[in-house]
């Protein structure tokens, strides 16, 4: 019960072993992140069904979330397989000619980017070491001016932090992707590039055409116009992660800290969880031991009350994928026990109104010194809501659905059981004793009543 802040954990060519995929639960793994931008559907699909079959043996709740590609914009190919060296004010230009392209320009291929971008706007490269400035736009061609010089070859990625591109979330890969996937039933989809709150209205559309199955939508923040609106879409939304990676590329760097601080608490007073993502653990994708700086960016997650920190190819494709997953635990565990014995009154920094039913509870529990908060849950709300108070002492969920138990592994101190029967019997103090909650006070909370009582 040391550890309240979850780790999502992305599932790649190191960590695909039934063996070590186990041992990664045992260690702490709460959410399974698989990245569609890689492997096509029925491989990602036997990852799922694997996840599902461990989760099952471990008896541990484990939630798996889909993470589809998003429209990721590339340029065209070049004449040459080599790199072109980009100079300080030199002239540039994009077009939709498809002829490789030299140092004087290449083909943007997307139609939708050429007739969004304006006058004034960037368009940067190899993740904002190259920086160009748009002069003049046409329907089919863009001149710019290199800001800041680099080299540039083919099929290169670009960020356009100043425009917002009017198209789809979702391409025609993401929604193919998204057809077989939600045949496996996920707890999670993870949807990137979201600009607006209609986006994830539009991949809600799309799922609940499909499915009856309760499939959560978690937003990708790394737009700055998703900054800007972040209230809507987080409301929008299920959960929001923070993708740290295209984020810094795309806003100052130094603002990403001040940025995410910002957005956890915007989440906390809308009762949404928030993954904090990218280059948490990176140094461990070549080594057996995280740098000072990431421990202390591992710990700081926790110390803001996030609700996940999550790993990328530091399980995907480093050399110790399990080591990573107890390197996470152990700051994790640390950083949580020491936020609880040098509390914050968290209360100053939120606006939740006095009244309401979720602070109550978790004041309920802090005067009576309560050991845990036990919530017998139909769905995922009750629990989700308590959670964004903060509580430090456990939220014990016993729900009657798998689907319940597996989605509520992303909130922060929640501790899912699924167990019809407990569920059934109302059995709070067996169900605490599960994680060896043995004596104390519990807050219960079933439906619409909240009761205390003493287990000894």
């Amino acid at each position: 019960m040391n550890k309240y802040t979850k780790i999502t954990a992305s599932i790649g060519p190191k960590c695909e072993d039934e063996q070590i995929l186990t041992r990664m639960i045992s260690a702490g793994v709460n959410v399974c992140r698989l990245n569609f931008s890689h492997d096509t559907g029925d491989v990602q699909g036997a990852k799922i069904d694997m996840i599902r079959s461990v989760s099952e043996k471990l008896g541990i709740p484990v939630a798996i979330m889909i993470d589809v590609q998003g429209p990721k914009h590339r340029i065209g190919n070049f004449k040459t397989e080599g790199k072109y060296k980009l100079t300080i004010g030199q002239r540039f230009v994009f077009d939709n000619d498809d002829t490789p392209g030299d140092e004087t320009r290449v083909q943007l291929p997307d139609a939708d980017v050429l007739s969004s971008l304006h006058v004034g706007e960037r368009i940067l490269l190899n993740d904002g070491k190259i920086e160009m400035r748009v002069d003049s736009v046409s329907p089919d061609r863009v001149e710019t001016t290199v800001i800041r010089g680099d080299e540039i070859w083919s099929r290169r990625g670009f960020n356009l932090p100043d425009t917002e591109i009017s198209t789809s979330v979702l391409t025609a890969k993401d929604r193919a992707d998204l057809e077989y996937a939600i045949t496996k039933k996920p707890d999670y989809v993870a949807i990137s590039f979201v600009q607006r709150p209609e986006d994830i209205a539009e991949v809600r559309d799309f799922i609940t055409a499909r499915t009856s199955h309760p499939i959560k939508i978690i937003a990708k923040i790394e737009r700055p116009n998703a900054v800007d609106r972040i209230t809507d879409i987080a409301s929008a939304s299920d959960g929001i992660m923070i993708a740290r990676g295209d984020l810094a590329v795309e806003v100052p760097f130094e603002a990403v800290p001040a940025i995410s601080r910002h957005i956890i608490r915007e989440c906390r007073k809308m009762n949404k969880p928030v993954i904090v993502a990218t280059q948490m653990l990176g140094s461990m994708v070549n080594s057996e031991f995280p740098t000072r700086a990431e421990i202390t960016d591992v710990a700081n997650t926790a110390y803001l009350r996030a609700d996940s920190t999550m790993t990328s190819e530091e399980t995907t494709i480093g050399i110790n994928p399990v080591n990573v997953i107890d390197t996470m635990y152990k700051i994790l565990s640390h950083a949580d026990m020491d936020a609880i014995a040098n509390p914050y009154d968290w209360s100053r920094v939120e606006n939740i109104p006095e009244n309401d039913w979720s602070r109550s509870v978790a004041s309920m529990a802090y005067l009576n010194r309560a050991s845990a908060i036990v919530v017998f849950a139909r769905d995922t709300s009750a629990c989700i809501q308590i959670s964004c108070r903060k509580p430090d002492i456990p939220i014990v969920a016993v729900c009657n659905e798998s689907v319940v138990a597996n989605q509520l592994c992303l909130a922060r101190g929640v501790f899912p059981i699924y167990s019809p029967e407990l569920f059934g019997m109302r059995d709070a103090f067996n169900s605490a004793r599960r994680f060896n909650i043995n004596m104390g006070k519990l807050v219960i909370v079933d439906e619409d009543k909240i009761s205390l009582r003493t287990l000894d």
